[in-house]
């Protein structure tokens, strides 16, 4: 949370922290700036002293709402900065030389935000030898994915908005398959034509317009061995058969940015095969073994275990036993959710990932098997909130039903 800042600023012995580049895509400054929707910003944090923002004039309204203290480039005089340097590297560290001349920034100064890598190397080597402050950089997770990490109740109502509008989603996708007729083993259209999964998704993205979400990183609606392989996802021109297991998962985000939310229901239409049936079965213990096992104290890569230990127990290859398996349970268990679809903490069994369960922390749980050779896979996923108590909440309600009915 946002109140950890400081504390871990102090870990990492920082005198000041900066957060900077363009606003779309750059989750860091997003969390920093509270969501405001400017173009682009940089967040100057002393340590101990609150973070002030500092913009554009021309984004100095919508900067306004970030509740930081504003200040725009024109009290550095950056339009006469500009005219006077030959480049805008030049002219971005004198901008911020002066930046940090009047709020005293000086001593170790970590560095965080999203920047084009070979931009990011050129800035930072002009400020280590022009600006005389001692640079700080560190790796995943950085000070600010460990703050984000961790959400204040507001985050977490968002989260579950988000969640409410995403099951809405679901719900009228499945209603708009039922909504269909049957012929010779598919589903077809009005006009007597087989749906196609690419209809499907032109009509989930519908979907997702009406509930103001939108999914960065595309809808997942496989069906049959495309299911079968975790991010396939689907062939535009396959059509609804029946009977094959069916993979619907998207990570959707409030609209133009800002939190996600991570769900995933597998199905068959009218019928399941037995062999789907039975690792859907796998799946669907698997899920609420863990469910009622999530709590704060606990490390990550249990849980991980826990899910190999049970779906070997039912028969499938995971990477609990054999870490190149791309068969069975072949994915991680889970991830965090919040300002991206993918954020700490991380489920897996490498202690690289490793990290103990904290109230405030809100993550993915997402158990499946996956046989594409077979023509099919099954995953389940829910989101699951640790709260004050350190107790693991799930955040979604929608049913999990393997057969979805479409004869009237």
């Amino acid at each position: 949370m946002k109140q950890d800042l400081d504390r871990l600023m102090k870990e990492r012995n920082l005198d000041a922290m900066i957060v900077m580049g363009r606003m779309n895509g750059n989750p860091p400054l997003f969390y920093m700036t509270n969501g405001a929707k400017i173009i682009r910003g940089r967040v100057i944090k002393k340590h101990g002293e609150p973070p002030i923002l500092i913009c554009a004039p021309i984004d100095r309204e919508e900067a306004a709402i970030s509740g930081l203290k504003v200040v725009t480039t024109n009290y550095f005089d950056y339009e006469g900065i500009l005219r006077e340097t030959s480049d805008l590297l030049s002219a971005e560290v004198e901008l911020l030389r002066k930046v940090f001349d009047a709020f005293n920034i000086k001593g170790r100064v970590g560095f965080y935000g999203y920047l084009d890598q070979g931009m990011a190397y050129k800035l930072i080597s002009t400020i280590r030898d022009r600006l005389g402050v001692e640079i700080f950089g560190e790796s995943d997770p950085n000070l600010i994915d460990i703050a984000r990490a961790t959400k204040d109740p507001n985050e977490v109502k968002r989260i579950i908005e988000v969640g409410r509008r995403s099951s809405a989603v679901m719900g009228n996708t499945i209603d708009f398959l039922k909504s269909h007729s049957i012929r010779n083993n598919y589903l077809v259209d009005k006009d007597d034509n087989p749906l196609t999964i690419g209809q499907v998704h032109r009509q989930i993205h519908h979907f997702l317009a009406e509930c103001r979400l939108d999914v960065p990183e595309g809808i997942i609606f496989s069906i049959g061995r495309d299911a079968g392989v975790p991010h396939n996802k689907g062939n535009p021109n396959d059509i609804l058969e029946l009977g094959k297991s069916i993979i619907f998962d998207f990570g959707t985000r409030e609209a133009g940015g800002g939190y996600y939310f991570d769900m995933t229901r597998t199905f068959c239409l009218e019928y399941a095969p037995p062999d789907v049936e039975k690792a859907y079965r796998d799946v669907y213990d698997c899920i609420n073994l863990l469910g009622g096992a999530y709590k704060a104290g606990a490390e990550t890569r249990n849980y991980m275990q826990m899910a190999c230990n049970f779906l070997e127990s039912r028969g499938h290859p995971t990477l609990g036993s054999d870490t190149k398996n791309e068969n069975g349970f072949a994915t991680g268990l889970g991830h965090g959710i919040g300002l991206a679809v993918h954020e700490q903490p991380f489920f897996s069994l490498s202690t690289v990932d490793n990290t103990v369960i904290q109230p405030g922390h809100v993550f993915t749980c997402e158990p499946g098997v996956y046989y594409p050779e077979r023509g099919f896979g099954i995953r389940l996923e829910d989101v699951i909130w640790i709260d004050q108590h350190g107790k693991g909440i799930n955040l979604c309600d929608f049913p999990k039903e393997l057969v979805v009915r479409v004869s009237k």
